[in-house]
């Protein structure tokens, strides 16, 4: 991600209409819509949505009104010759919303205006692999304290929080099954958070709300379905489907990290065998090397310095540390190729911390997955590698905030100030 997004004329959400626009009020429409442009004229608005230019006039002054739109003199973009007409864009500054990603090394926090702009940003360092839910509660309550102070606004004003952390959560209930953040099973982390900090928060899996930032700050705003695949301390996945997050039918969202690559295979960290991430994962390349590079019992128990060295001992020319780098970048491959068979996107997006490990990403791994994917009739699925900032988690989940927000004040027909 680049500093283009956060210029009011770029916008932020995605750009591309979905097949069920309808569902939506339409003020809410028109509303999403100038969000997505930035700055864009009522004429603009009118032909994008197929609707009469009386009705746009009607429902943005309203907009206009409540305090979501305000009007831009001469700052519509492409227009034609002559005098630039109106612009509309959201009202800076109105309806805050956080961004909070938590994991098992820092915390992150980002502070949005319903335009999408990042006003602030914090960090906390939580360098305990798993925790109590009431500490974690209470890491992010510190957090969310050091995020205002930055911001220097009241906590009274942010009006939703929006979560990532890994493992398996259901959004619509907030309950999380199972986390390696968290020490408890079957825990409602929705429940939890809220009553300490007294604000709606939605809670979803962090590959899906990575996945939320490509659709509403990154190069997935242009793409109605595309996949992210996410490779650091697990690995994860989410799906865009017709311009929206897809989590199944459970709201569950998609586990690639624990579809099984062996029968019978590597233990993972889940508990059962043979799951991608017991071959790709930190943890899992850490185990490798812990042997392969005959590591002492203190070095080994870090796996991130492991995985370091690992590294660098394969770049140096160790075949073993090789070996074990090709051997997860198979592993990779099928995986990949399995997304590209299964749901056939229009891209797939690779990104996560392992992104500066090249043997995931080299053409050996990319030439293995179109190996592995029937190829007659249909193109190569593209594959990419993103670099983001370590805040684009906490910006997908504030993404999600602005999202439930949205549906809250602008849903089933409601306007207020």
């Amino acid at each position: 991600m680049n500093d283009e997004s956060n210029s009011p004329d770029i916008g932020c959400g995605p750009i591309l209409p979905t097949t069920s626009r309808d569902a939506k009020p339409l003020r809410q429409q028109i509303f999403e819509y100038i969000r997505a442009s930035g700055l864009v004229p009522r004429m603009d608005v009118a032909k994008a949505l197929n609707i009469s230019a009386g009705s746009v006039t009607t429902l943005t002054q309203e907009l206009i009104t409540a305090g979501f739109l305000q009007e831009f003199e001469g700052r519509a973009r492409d227009t034609a010759r002559g005098r630039p007409p109106v612009a509309l864009g959201v009202a800076p500054a109105t309806r805050l919303v956080v961004g909070m990603k938590l994991s098992d090394r820092v915390h992150s926090a980002v502070l949005l205006d319903f335009a999408g702009n990042q006003l602030a940003e914090a960090s906390l360092n939580s360098p305990v692999l798993s925790q109590h839910i009431d500490i974690v509660t209470d890491e992010a309550e510190t957090l969310l304290v050091n995020l205002m102070k930055n911001a220097g606004r009241p906590r009274s004003d942010v009006e939703a929080i929006g979560l990532g952390l890994p493992g398996i959560v259901d959004h619509d209930t907030g309950h999380v099954p199972w986390s390696p953040v968290l020490t408890e099973r079957d825990v409602n982390v929705k429940a939890h958070f809220e009553a300490r900090l007294g604000l709606p928060v939605h809670v979803d899996n962090d590959a899906n709300v990575l996945t939320l930032a490509e659709l509403w700050f990154g190069a997935g705003r242009a793409m109605s379905d595309f996949a992210v695949v996410t490779i650091e301390r697990g690995v994860g996945m989410g799906l865009v489907l017709d311009n929206r997050l897809f989590r199944g039918g459970q709201g569950l969202g998609l586990e690639v990290g624990h579809t099984k690559v062996q029968l019978d295979g590597a233990l993972c960290r889940c508990g059962q065998r043979g799951c991608l991430e017991a071959y790709v994962a930190d943890y899992a390349l850490g185990r490798e090397a812990s042997t392969a590079l005959n590591l002492d019992g203190a070095v080994a128990t870090d796996a991130g310095q492991m995985l370091e060295r690992l590294y660098a001992e394969a770049k140096g020319g160790n075949e073993a540390a090789r070996a074990i780098f090709h051997r997860a970048g198979r592993y990779l491959a099928v995986a990949l190729a399995n997304v590209s068979q299964l749901f056939d996107p229009a891209k797939i997006i690779l990104s996560g911390e392992h992104r500066r490990f090249d043997y995931f990403y080299d053409e050996d791994v990319l030439a293995e997955m179109q190996k592995l994917t029937l190829g007659r009739g249909r193109p190569p699925t593209p594959v990419e590698s993103h670099t983001w900032g370590d805040l684009v988690w906490a910006r997908g989940a504030a993404a999600l905030g602005l999202s439930a927000l949205t549906d809250a004040v602008l849903g089933e027909g409601r306007v207020s100030a």
